[in-house]
């Protein structure tokens, strides 16, 4: 079968020529291709661009949310996490499988995370931490929920997945909460064809992270005091061969690190270009077809969302149509497919929550999309998608 092809694609290849000619380079050496110099090297580079003290490159974004969650047990094993109905199905897939329970939060539609009022009001004795996605470039805290966080000691996991380079008050997401994670995948802004990082300023989290990255070997720890202790401790051991936690091989090689430290230069050029993109496609479109009431401060566009003002399903299908007539590649109900509470996978909690109870991701489910927005987008076809955008018609 013939696939569509688009003259407004959903993504464009995040990987250049000039990231390839680093690896061709690079290659020519006959280096070492697995976890190696330049994976730390890149992780030192990407601390230092973010302001952390401990990065952790890992092999997809999806490990980053899981061993994130995983290193909560230091602190508590069980209890409640505040987790958001909209956001990838991995992130609520680490609190399960790590023994914590999902607490679920509507969104606020102008920046399509988790509301941070109904945060607040969510919490409990229960609750051990809030796992808060930045969806598509937006910011998804407030001095308030900051403040809170830290009065009644909740942990805060900051999921930065489609947000890399956002801000809240002049300094960047995947600083405020204990750990942060970011995705490498294809079309994100930074790419490493598969990739993903976890981030920290708490030396024990790190440690545990770097272990449970490399199977938990004691070996993979960066701090030598440590390990020789742990060596006398458990002398009966080949002190090769001490796994001091469970883990798995979540890391990644030395290609991905040589594409993410090259695509690291151009990091902050691109985002201002996809902030552009976004900000004119907002002052160009018409308000009466879109919800475009967002919440632009500290943005760092991932993609173009578009949520219809309409509650009328035939609207819905007749506006993917035109979009599909357009050539117009688009997803309905942005990241993950809308409200995961609908999903097969979390039918067990089906009886529990009623999905219609969450009425703002609900919204953007039936009625929200997202289009492609990328560096290499020309204003010439951005106003050419904005004139077709603002064509459509409802009756």
């Amino acid at each position: 079968m013939k696939k569509n092809k688009f003259n407004f694609p959903l993504m464009a290849n995040n990987i250049l020529k000039e990231d390839i000619e680093k690896v061709k380079v690079f290659l020519s050496g006959m280096p070492v291709l697995t976890q190696s110099k330049k994976v730390s090297e890149f992780e030192k580079k990407w601390s230092k661009w973010l302001g952390v003290k401990y990065s952790i490159f890992v092999n997809s974004g999806s490990s980053a949310n899981y061993i994130s969650i995983a290193a909560l047990k230091i602190f508590k094993k069980k209890g409640e996490i505040i987790t958001p109905p909209l956001t990838w199905p991995s992130d609520i897939m680490a609190v399960i499988n790590n023994g914590f329970s999902p607490k679920f939060v509507d969104i606020n539609l102008s920046n399509l995370s988790m509301d941070a009022d109904k945060i607040i009001k969510s919490i409990s004795k229960k609750t051990v931490a809030v796992f808060i996605t930045h969806a598509q470039g937006f910011n998804g805290i407030n001095n308030k929920l900051l403040n809170f966080l830290k009065k009644k000691k909740i942990i805060l996991v900051e999921d930065v997945c489609e947000s890399h380079g956002a801000t809240y008050n002049g300094k960047k997401l995947g600083t405020f909460g204990l750990i942060s994670n970011f995705s490498f995948y294809y079309a994100h802004h930074l790419s490493t064809i598969e990739g993903g990082m976890i981030c920290t300023n708490n030396k024990e989290i790190y440690d545990f992270c770097v272990r449970f990255r490399g199977h938990g070997m004691l070996r993979e720890s960066k701090f030598e005091t440590k390990i020789k202790q742990i060596k006398k401790k458990y002398n009966d051991l080949n002190k090769n061969f001490i796994f001091l936690n469970p883990g798995f091989n979540f890391r990644s090689n030395e290609i991905n690190a040589v594409i993410g430290i090259n695509q690291l230069k151009r990091l902050d050029k691109e985002i201002k270009i996809r902030n552009y993109n976004l900000k004119y496609l907002i002052s160009k479109l018409d308000r009466k077809k879109y919800f475009l009431n967002y919440d632009l401060k500290g943005i760092s566009n991932y993609a173009f969302p578009i949520i219809l003002n309409t509650k009328s399903l035939n609207v819905r299908n007749k506006f993917e149509n035109f979009l599909t007539r357009n050539e117009i590649e688009f997803r309905r109900g942005n990241a993950g497919g809308g409200n995961q509470l609908r999903q097969p996978y979390l039918k067990k909690y089906k009886n529990i929550i009623k999905s219609k109870n969450f009425k703002n991701v609900e919204k953007v489910h039936f009625f929200g999309y997202y289009i492609g927005n990328y560096p290499s987008l020309k204003k010439k076809n951005l106003n050419i998608l904005i004139n077709k955008l603002n064509k459509f018609k409802y009756d």
